[in-house]
């Protein structure tokens, strides 16, 4: 259904004139940046412990020396 809409409102835009087509342009895009800021705020806080599964049973003293070690070739 949300498809049937959107396909009569590209068939309505293209009817209207370049001015008008302009200023309905300027009015979507004022209101999708509106929508934006009203999106709610990210931290990347939120991915603390993400995938900390992976490096279970891992000694991070050991990694970090086989890596530098790696580097030499």
């Amino acid at each position: 259904m949300a498809t049937h809409s959107y396909e009569n409102a590209l068939k309505a835009v293209e009817s209207l004139s370049v001015e008008d087509s302009r200023r309905l342009l300027e009015e979507l895009s004022a209101r999708l940046a509106k929508a934006a800021t009203r999106a709610k705020k990210r931290s990347i806080m939120e991915f603390r412990g993400l995938g900390k599964e992976i490096w279970d049973g891992i000694d991070a003293q050991e990694y970090v020396r086989n890596e530098r070690a790696s580097w030499d070739g």
